[in-house]
């Protein structure tokens, strides 16, 4: 996974005032159960698209034709629309409209209406192209409502206050020319017509269309994505921000990661799919098909923006790359982001169609940290196993839709497997079951205790103040024989540990460690087992990376780490620094803001550390803490600092 501008798949460092980067720091989540609840029902064939909810009613838009309540039950033809009671699963008897074509996007509006989009002509035997607004308890057509498209489809809906943005391949909505974007009254369906935005000019000689949209949560931006390479009449491929505080206008953002094709334009024409903001509107993702053609596109990939930068030429500040599958749809909840499709790994970005190094097995559902896009340890699967009845599919394309509802994430699919159960393309994972995360980091203390390895087995405790050392004492740790380098993150040390019989002769493993006794380690993640940690010279991790040095190497490297699963991430970055020789570094540890370090020469030092800054060290800030001493040589990768 993972993209840096600098590097094959990596997480690429945006640039923002005075070159300072982004470093998103990673903070509380909650993740839902990964246990499908087993009341929601079931459609047969096509796919489902869309959600709302109204009260205790989900409505459920799609593809589909036939419904039913469990899988026992017989199918009911319902095409592409209907509605459940979410506490029982009981399917409506009464909201029972009848429509001629699929329904893409659900809205609960104001008032008590469903609005409805898609590519359909008439409703209940009504002319209603493609936009209506129904009662949530009969079906019945809302009279009142106005809003109309000329035909084509509407692909996406977004509601933010009273207003409701409309995105497809329209070129007119009651009857005024927009072209792929719109904004309307909810409560009316009135167009607005300050609202004045078009995307045009399709990719590869194809006819343009806005696929997917969001609006920020402080209403103040509007992303947009799509097959177009205009908005407005400005340069923009396939993706675009829109600045909605005054007179709706196109903001200075671009990038070229989705200029160049992927695998296969005739097919792909365009690869954005689905786009998603944060909770405090600083960030959104981007969720990509496409196949191959990265990373010099974003083609397979889950990508994260900055909202407030500005300019040509952005790019990510961090990708997830599925080693070229598809994702088709993004949501992001409780502090998590979710992402649906045909993926079958993330963190993957050194294979293609096969799990390389760093690969994390996700199948076609998965979570990952806002903070890092690295994976979180959430696994469902989406397959249904032995569960499933005579007729059902167990894989599918497309994850078209992943929508958090009041009482967990609702999916929506084109397959019947999820959880390793049936849930025939629709389902819900509920919050009830689900846990938090909670990050962890090193203590921000700035007094504390220096751990340096002596002999195999055996560490001197020193005390530091962060300026100077006071009496060490030997103390006896078998359980940390065939340490290397070695960091601390909350109540537990990561280590490498010589373990032969191993790919790489190391491995990296976990002790829990209270200030007096390092416990029985245990291996980190299986997933970890292609890298080589026994080559680390000194490490510490602080708000979801891993610094380091190595052997034969001259620099202050990182590697996204996720410790909710113990991932690490597939890509390295080189971190901009002066001044320092790395190449000399042995033992490192982070101490409120400062990097503490052995070297070659046995001397301990300090430096300031800043991620954020454009060289995040500078050496000639860096001062002696400690000469070597008879018993005290700072020159052993096995190093760390702990409060206790």
């Amino acid at each position: 996974m993972l993209t840096l501008a600098v590097g094959v798949a990596a997480v690429a460092a945006v640039p923002g005032p005075a070159g300072a980067a982004v470093v998103p720091v990673p903070a509380p989540a909650t993740l839902v159960s990964a246990d499908p609840a087993d009341q929601t029902p079931h459609a047969r064939d096509g796919e489902t698209r869309a959600f709302a909810q109204v009260g205790n009613t989900v409505f459920v838009g799609g593809s589909f034709t036939q419904i039913r309540r469990t899988a026992t039950a017989a199918w009911t033809t319902q095409r592409y629309l209907f509605a459940y009671d979410r506490t029982t699963g009981q399917i409506s008897t009464t909201f029972l409209p009848v429509l001629d074509g699929a329904v893409n996007a659900l809205i609960a509006g104001p008032g008590g209406t469903v609005i409805v989009g898609g590519t359909f002509r008439n409703v209940n035997g009504v002319a209603r192209r493609n936009l209506v607004a129904l009662d949530p308890s009969t079906g019945a057509i809302v009279d009142s409502w106005v809003g109309r498209s000329d035909g084509g489809t509407v692909r996406d809906l977004v509601l933010h206050g009273d207003d409701l943005y409309v995105a497809g391949a329209f070129n007119w909505l009651n009857g005024t020319a927009h072209s792929g974007l719109a904004r309307i009254d909810a409560a009316t369906g009135e167009i607005d017509s300050t609202f004045d935005v078009n995307a045009t000019v399709g990719r590869h000689d194809t006819s343009s269309y806005v696929w997917t949209i969001d609006v920020s949560p402080d209403g103040n931006t509007l992303v947009v994505g799509g097959n177009f390479t205009l908005l407005n009449g400005l340069p923009r491929n396939q993706i675009a921000l829109v600045d909605l505080t005054g007179t709706p206008s196109v903001i200075d953002w671009s990038s070229e990661k989705f200029v160049a094709p992927c695998g296969a334009p005739e097919t792909f024409v365009h690869y954005v799919q689905d786009v998603r903001f944060g909770a405090d509107s600083s960030w959104f993702v981007v969720g990509t098909n496409g196949g191959s053609g990265w990373p010099a596109a974003y083609c397979d990939a889950l990508v994260r923006f900055e909202t407030a930068d500005r300019g040509t030429g952005k790019v990510a500040t961090w990708v997830n790359y599925t080693g070229n599958d598809t994702i088709t749809s993004v949501e992001v909840a409780d502090g998590v982001v979710y992402l649906g499709g045909h993926f079958r790994w993330l963190n993957n970005p050194n294979a293609s169609d096969r799990a390389g190094n760093g690969a994390v097995d996700r199948l076609g559902i998965g979570a990952v940290n806002p903070a890092n896009g690295m994976p979180l340890n959430w696994n469902p699967r989406r397959a249904g196993g032995s569960a499933l009845p005579s007729g059902a599919s167990n894989w599918g394309s497309s994850v078209p839709v992943i929508w958090r509802g009041s009482d967990g994430l609702y999916f929506g699919h084109n397959s019947d497997g999820m959880g390793n159960e049936y849930h025939g393309r629709l389902g819900m994972f509920p919050l009830a079951g689900g846990r938090t995360v909670t990050p962890r980091n090193p203590s921000t203390a700035a007094t504390g205790n220096l751990h340096l390895r002596t002999a195999d087995g055996v560490l001197a405790k020193v005390p530091f103040d962060g300026a100077a050392l006071g009496t060490p004492a030997t103390v006896n740790q078998p359980n940390w024989t065939g340490a290397g380098a070695t960091w601390q993150v909350s109540d537990r040390i990561y280590w490498s540990r010589t373990v032969s019989g191993t790919t790489t002769g190391s491995r990296l493993d976990i002790s829990l460690y209270n200030g007096t006794t390092i416990g029985a380690s245990w291996e980190a993640s299986g997933y970890n087992a292609w890298y080589n940690v026994g080559a680390l010279t000194g490490a510490f991790f602080v708000d979801g990376r891993l610094y380091y040095t190595r052997t034969g190497a001259n620099g202050l490297y990182y590697r996204y780490f996720e410790p909710d699963g113990n991932y690490l991430g597939a890509t390295e970055f080189t971190a901009p620094t002066t001044g320092m020789t790395w190449s000399s570094v042995r033992g490192m540890a982070w101490v409120a803001g400062k990097i503490v370090y052995g070297a070659t020469d046995g001397t301990l030092r300090t430096v300031p550390f800043d991620p954020t800054a454009a060289q995040v060290v500078t050496g000639s800030t860096a001062t002696v803490v400690a000469a070597p001493s008879t018993g005290l040589t700072w020159s052993q990768p096995a190093m760390f600092f702990s409060v206790q």
